[in-house]
C-alpha cells in the first residue's frame, strides 16, 4: 500500500470523492502543511496554523496508479481559487498535493503543468507541490463526514414515516 496526500477546499467532499475510488483502501480527514503541532479544527478555522484541511488516502498501486489519483484530485476542485473554494475562504482550503516521494512529485508537477496548457482553465493554476509532512488526523466526527450525514438523514425520514 502506498500514501498520497491532497487538499482541494473543504475536506469532507474531497474525502467522500477518494472514498468512491476502486484501490483506495482508506482515508482519514486531517491537518498538514502548516507550523502548529497537533491543531484542532478551531486552531485551524482560527488561520493561525498555517495547516490544509487534507485528505490522506492509502491507495493499492496495482489496482489504481497515483496519476490517477491525481486526476480525480484535479477534477475535485478549482484549482485556479488562491485560499478557497466556492463559498470557503482561509488559506486551510488552498489547493495543494503534498508528495510521499519524488515519484510522487514528479507525476504531481508533470500534471500540473499539462493541466495548465490543456487551456480548461483562463487562469493560472495555484496548486502547491510540497513535501509531506506531518498530518494530524481531524476529530473523529469529521471522518467519513458525508457517509455519516447520509445516514442521519436516512434514519431521520424513517423516523417521520
Amino acid at each position: 500500500m502506498e500514501k498520497a496526500t491532497f487538499a482541494a477546499g473543504c475536506f469532507w467532499g474531497v474525502e467522500e470523492r477518494f472514498r468512491q475510488v476502486e484501490g483506495v483502501i482508506s482515508t482519514a480527514v486531517g491537518y498538514t502543511g502548516g507550523h502548529f503541532p497537533n491543531p484542532c479544527y478551531l486552531d485551524v478555522c482560527a488561520r493561525i496554523t498555517g495547516h490544509a484541511e487534507a485528505v490522506r488516502v492509502e491507495y493499492d498501486p496495482q489496482r489504481i496508479s497515483y496519476e490517477e489519483l491525481l486526476e480525480v484530485f484535479w477534477a475535485s476542485h478549482d484549482p485556479t481559487q488562491l485560499n478557497r473554494q466556492g463559498p470557503d475562504r482561509g488559506e486551510q482550503y488552498r489547493s495543494a498535493i503534498f508528495y510521499h516521494s519524488p515519484a510522487q512529485e514528479k507525476a504531481a508537477r508533470s500534471a500540473k503543468q499539462k493541466l495548465q496548457l490543456s487551456g480548461k482553465y483562463d487562469k493560472d493554476i495555484v496548486t502547491e507541490i510540497k513535501p509531506a509532512s506531518e498530518f494530524w488526523m481531524a476529530e473523529e466526527y469529521h471522518q467519513q463526514y458525508v457517509d455519516k450525514k447520509r445516514h442521519v438523514r436516512k434514519r431521520d425520514s424513517r423516523a417521520n414515516l
